[in-house]
């Protein structure tokens, strides 16, 4: 009866058995059902997988500097190529200055359908609206991909060959010389964890 009836369940074949008169539990007929087997569900590694061209991620770094001043890097990632298309450097991250990095991380070129983003105060009206303008179906307020989170702590841990401990960023454009060189070395294809030579 449940091979037949597929969509049926326990309390409807129970009550099927008990009009033919056959005296059973519902416990009983929910142990002999037939198991289906349901096609796995599509996780988060296998969505990226199937979807990666049309998805991009961004995420902030922030970086102490030697004045203990803080920096904030911008990281733009295509995930179809898992390549870093844009990073940018400022001491105050305005929504107007990430939407100019997200116009200018993809130029002319195909712009992405889904952008994944955290949910940090500084995306403001404007980014949004600008997300939209561009075309992209949706900024998604999900927590950024591991790869992404993974990325923006690497920079922050490159060690200069034959010395000790982490680059001590100085300013600006010491970070932004820091950041160039680690998109060349990402770019690559070399494993972005660990580095065979610094630019600092």
């Amino acid at each position: 009866m449940n091979i037949a009836n597929p969509l049926w369940g326990a309390p409807r074949i129970h009550g099927e058995l008990l009009k033919l008169g056959i005296d059973i539990g519902q416990t009983s007929v929910a142990k002999y059902m037939a198991r289906r087997r349901k096609p796995p569900s599509q996780g988060w590694k296998t969505f990226l997988r199937n979807h990666a061209d049309g998805i991009a991620a961004m995420d902030l770094l922030v970086v102490p500097t030697v004045s203990f001043r803080l920096l904030y890097g911008m990281l733009i990632m295509g995930h179809g190529r898992r390549q870093i298309l844009r990073l940018g450097v400022t001491y105050q991250p305005t929504a107007e200055w990430i939407a100019n990095q997200l116009t200018a991380a993809w130029g002319w070129e195909q712009i992405p359908r889904d952008l994944i983003r955290d949910r940090d105060a500084c995306y403001g009206g404007l980014f949004v609206r600008r997300v939209h303008g561009l075309g992209i179906r949706g900024s998604s307020d999900f927590c950024t991909p591991v790869l992404a989170e993974r990325l923006c702590r690497t920079p922050d841990r490159l060690d200069p060959p034959g010395m000790p401990g982490h680059i001590v960023v100085t300013g600006e454009q010491h970070l932004r010389h820091v950041l160039i060189c680690y998109t060349e070395y990402y770019n690559s294809g070399k494993d972005a964890s660990i580095p065979e030579q610094g630019c600092a």
